[in-house]
Parts: structure tokens; sequence; C-alpha cells
């Protein structure tokens, strides 16, 4: 995993490349490439790229970045993994393609050489990169489908900027930090700011499955050229029918094959081990293909002798499948001595991470630059409880889908009292659950949006909710999706786990300067997946628990599912304003207090 920076002076009115900025820009991400910094100008100044490295393929400085063509037509920084590269090289030697390194890098730079942007079509991985054309004058940049790896960009109709983090962006001081409303009232209506808005209304998110172009004529082109919805959507035609067992085993060759591809690194690899299915089932797949996996386990002393403490079941799991274990424990001092490191590190608010930082710095202490993480695994096997009351809710509901004014009347009546009494998400029942992407809305928002006006500008509010169309946005996500697992498969996917789950083991993972991959996101998987429950029903944890050859053990196995939970609200009751408010609103505010100061 890397930091990559780019500046392209793309209008013949903009100022050549300051290399000051671009330096500031990508020492911003130090911790994201400890092994090296690299850079590359062109001639005329136009264009410049820079390279933090964490080396994990190709150790030499065959594989450092910037990475040139030998002519240097092609230059690419390049951020993430390709898990198919070697049989992408093979296809290229084939062709003719010569390469001087061992790396993933060059295989990108070749084959665009060969295809174009049309390359994307071709890679499996997570990654985000851009390459700069000499011969056609243009920068092509591009993102992963499932968004694991990040690219920000701020374009001033002059010049576009590129970074790994929005903080880098702003560390090069040319960007406009005025506030962007949906990027505020998102985030407070989920905790994480939605994509494509970040706090600032000079920088935006590319969309994961997004290339973006641009040349000297100017303009910057963005297309989507992979969404998880329409992977999901197109498995609906699918004609895979089996029973239970036959299932199993394509589920078996699917995950076996994904964890297979993950374990591919020049340095040891692995794995965050909880007393969860997800991260057990990898283990012991895992454990089929390479012997002694290091695996790692994070204990909480508040949780100690309670049926939270995940260290006794993920103790057994290692002896049963022999891998060379640690568990490593923290407590509050610990989050209180991290604090400001792990604020500084968060790269946009967000109500989570904190687990993700401190399971990341415990991994590092086990001596590991890469792990494999059980990400994804309730998103893809309805791990939620999101799975089952989302579509009772919108069967109940539907009918009021007929009377939108009866749902507006009742939250108008009732939101003031009920909050006195339930949660005030109740006060919304009737105007948004009769709909799949209301009712997401009412499941996980932490906000309701009536209630902002009260939190930040009633102005910024009426801006920030018209600009981000959260409940279209919402709807489309599923729409043209028929399996009901999938289609809130789709909507935990695109929203939850990019926005948070994915953000947060970025920023929380290089904070720490180690790789986390993500076996159970994988669009060869997914597609897989997606084709077997659109014609046989969920496909579910115990399905996935079943594909490893040594069973899990049946103490895992019958484990009441608890999630991977933190005493966070016993560490912040110390730590910020609003604590005594329901669930995590009182971290929200304490951490949108500290993040947001610049933009306000």
């Amino acid at each position: 995993m890397c930091g990559i920076a780019v500046v392209f002076a793309y209008n013949d009115n903009a100022p050549r490349v300051d290399r000051d900025e671009l330096l500031r820009i990508r020492e911003r991400m130090v911790a994201r490439g400890p092994d090296g910094a690299g850079e590359w100008f062109s001639a005329d100044m136009t264009v410049g790229l820079g390279h933090r490295r964490l080396s994990i393929i190709d150790l030499t400085e065959a594989g450092a970045q910037p990475m040139a063509t030998p002519d240097e037509n092609l230059v690419i920084v390049f951020n993430g993994e390709i898990y198919n590269y070697r049989e992408l090289r093979k296809e290229l030697e084939n062709k003719g393609c010569r390469f001087r390194s061992g790396s993933d890098t060059e295989v990108l730079l070749h084959l665009y050489g060969v295809k174009g942007p049309e390359m994307v079509h071709d890679l499996r991985g997570m990654y985000a990169f851009a390459i700069w054309d000499q011969k056609n004058r243009r920068l092509f940049a591009a993102r992963d489908p499932f968004g694991i790896k990040p690219l920000y960009y701020n374009d001033n109709g002059k010049t576009i900027r590129i970074a790994s983090q929005v903080k880098a962006l702003l560390a090069g001081g040319e960007i406009d930090t005025a506030p962007e409303p949906a990027g505020h009232v998102g985030f407070f209506l989920l905790g994480s700011v939605p994509e494509p808005h970040t706090l600032y209304k000079g920088v935006k998110a590319l969309a994961a499955g997004s290339c973006l172009t641009v040349g000297l004529s100017g303009g910057v082109r963005i297309q989507t050229f992979c969404r998880i919805s329409d992977e999901l959507a197109a498995a609906d035609g699918s004609q895979v029918r089996g029973d239970r067992r036959e299932i199993r085993e394509s589920l078996r060759e699917a995950l076996l094959d994904s964890v297979r591809h993950h374990l591919i690194a020049d340095v040891p690899v692995g794995v965050f081990l909880s007393s969860g299915l997800d991260s057990t089932t990898i283990t012991a797949l895992a454990s089929e293909i390479r012997g002694g996996i290091k695996t790692v386990t994070l204990g909480f002393d508040e949780f100690v002798g309670t049926e939270n403490d995940e260290t006794p079941l993920a103790e057994q799991t290692a002896n049963q499948y022999g891998t060379e274990h640690r568990t490593i424990g923290v407590g509050k001092g610990d989050f209180e001595g991290e604090l400001a490191r792990l604020l500084d590190s968060m790269d946009q608010p967000s109500i989570d991470g904190v687990n993700s930082y401190f399971v990341c710095q415990a991994a590092v202490k086990r001596g590991l630059k890469v792990a494999l993480s059980g990400l994804g695994g309730d998103e893809l096997f309805g791990g939620y409880p999101s799975f089952k009351e989302i579509p009772r809710l919108v069967g109940m509901l539907r009918p009021m889908s007929l009377f939108p004014w009866l749902g507006k009347t009742f939250r108008i009546v009732s939101a003031s009292f009920l909050k006195q009494m339930v949660s005030p998400k109740f006060a919304g029942i009737f105007e948004y659950g009769s709909s799949y992407g209301g009712a997401y809305l009412l499941r996980r928002g932490l906000y309701m949006p009536w209630e902002l006006p009260k939190l930040l500008d009633p102005e910024m509010v009426r801006e920030g909710w018209r600009e981000l169309n959260l409940l279209m946005r919402l709807e489309g996500t599923s729409n043209g999706i028929k399996s009901r697992p999938l289609k809130i498969s789709a909507l935990e996917m695109s929203w939850y786990m990019r926005n948070q789950l994915l953000r947060d083991t970025d920023w929380a993972s290089m904070a720490h300067s180690l790789e986390v991959r993500v076996p159970l996101l994988d669009l060869e998987l997914l597609r897989n997946f997606a084709r077997l429950t659109a014609m046989n029903g969920a496909i579910t944890k115990q399905d996935m628990a079943a594909t490893p050859l040594e069973p899990i053990p049946s103490t895992v196995l019958a484990k009441r599912k608890s999630g991977f939970s933190i005493p966070v609200r016993d560490w912040i009751s110390d730590n910020g304003p609003g604590t005594g408010e329901r669930g995590l609103r009182g971290w929200l505010r304490s951490v949108y207090g500290r993040q947001a100061a610049v933009s306000l």
C-alpha cells in the first residue's frame, strides 16, 4: 500500500507545477509509504507525480515509483495490489512486452500501453492509480470497483490535483477549503462522509469503479466502468441452481481462489483473527494453502471474562489450525494515549475506525506488514440485522407509499414527543419505512434529517440535503435487483461498507504502515456468490463456514453474533461533548468538532 500524488496543469493559463507543493502533498502521506519516496516531472513542468512506497511486491529498487517506460512515454504512480498480475504479465509477455521488475506496478504500465483505458476490465485487486500518457498528453486515473483504495482530486478549471488522502491535498496549500454542505450533512446523517463528497468544496472522491481522464484540451471526464449494484442485478438472470452441497462446493472454490490470490506477496501475510465466522473461515482456508500463518487477536481489558471477549475462541481456532498466534490487549489508557494521533490519522471524520486502528497497531506489533481481514462477510452473507429487518419493514409499510402526506404528517406531529421516549427515528417510520432506500436510512442513520437544523446552520442543512439527494440515491442503489438479500447487500456494500468500513480500514492501517487485504471483497467471488444467491436464495454464514476442509470449531459455530465491538462509549466519557446522547451521537459530535474546524 502506498500514497500517490499528482499535479497536472492542463490549462494553457495555469501556473507550472510547483515542486514544493507536490512534495508537501506527498510527505503528508509518509506513514502510507515509509520504505521509499520518489518524484517525476515532465520537461515542461506541466505534470508532476509523487509517491510514498510501502514495499510488498518486488522489494528491490526496480519496483520503486513513479515508474516509467524506458522512453518515459508512460509514467505511473500506484496504490494497492493487483492479485492477477502474474497471469496478466504472461499475456503481455506473449504480446512482446519486456519487463525490468517483478512488480505488479510494471504490469499496469504495460497493460495501459497495450489496451489504454480499457485495461481496467482486466484487473483483479484493490487499486487507485494515475498514469501520465505523454504521447496523448493525457492523465488517466482509476479506482477499484469496491472502493477499497481511496482517490481524491481537486480541479480548479486549470490544474487537477490527485492524492490518496484529503489531508494530503490540503497540505499542498492550494485547495479551496470552503465547506461542502453535502459532506457535513451526510456525516451527521450516516456517521461518515458519503462519496463523492468530502467536507470541502474543493475536494471530491473519485467514485468506486470509475476512471478519470483529463487532457491538455481541458475538462475532467469521469466514467464508471464497474458498479457493484449492476453486478448484483446482472446475477438475477442466472440459471445456476443446486442443492446445499453443490452450493457449498462452488462457494468453497470461489473463496479458496480469492484467499489464494490475496496471499501473494514478497513479505509475510497474516490474518486478523476474531471469534467470528468471517475471520475464522479465512484463517482455515489460508492454512490449507500455506502453513505457518501468523494470526493476531485484539483483546480489550474491559471485556475480559465477558461474552464480548474475542480472545478465548480465537486462541482455540489458532490452536486447531496451527497458526503462529498472538493476543494483544488494549484498554482505556491506550486509547487516551493514542487519541491525538488517531484523530490526526483519520482522513475524514468517522464514528468508527477506533477498532481498526488498534487491531492494525496490534498486527504491526506482531511483526506483520500485510494482514487479511474478514471485512465484507456481513455484507455478502447477510450478517447484519438489516437483511431481515428492512424487507420485513418494507413489506409491512408498502401501502403507506400511496399516501406520502400521511407519513410526513405523522413525523411532524410526533417527532418532538417521541424523542423523549424512544429513538427519534420512530417519527419517520411511516414516511421512510415503505421503501428500501428509506428503510435503510432509518436502519443506518445516526441523526434524522429533521434533527439537523438544531446541530448545523439551517441554510447549510437545506443546501446539503438538497445536494446530497440521499433518498433518491439510496433507492437507486437497490433498484433493478430482484433478490431481497442482494438488495440489502447492494445497500450495505455501497454505503456503510464503502464510506465507513473500507475508508476507516484504509486510514487506520496506513497510520501504522500496514497493508490490509480483504479477500471477501473480490469481484470474481462477488459474481459467483451473486449467481448462487439469485437462484438459490440467501447464502448464509453457515454456508461460508462449511467450506474449509477441516471443520471450524463447534464453539465458534455456536457463538451468538455480537460483531466486533469495542468499549468506545466508556473510553470517550471524558473525551468530548454530548457524551450523554443516544448511542454514538456524542462521539460523532466530538469527532466533528475536532475534524471539521478547517472547513467552517
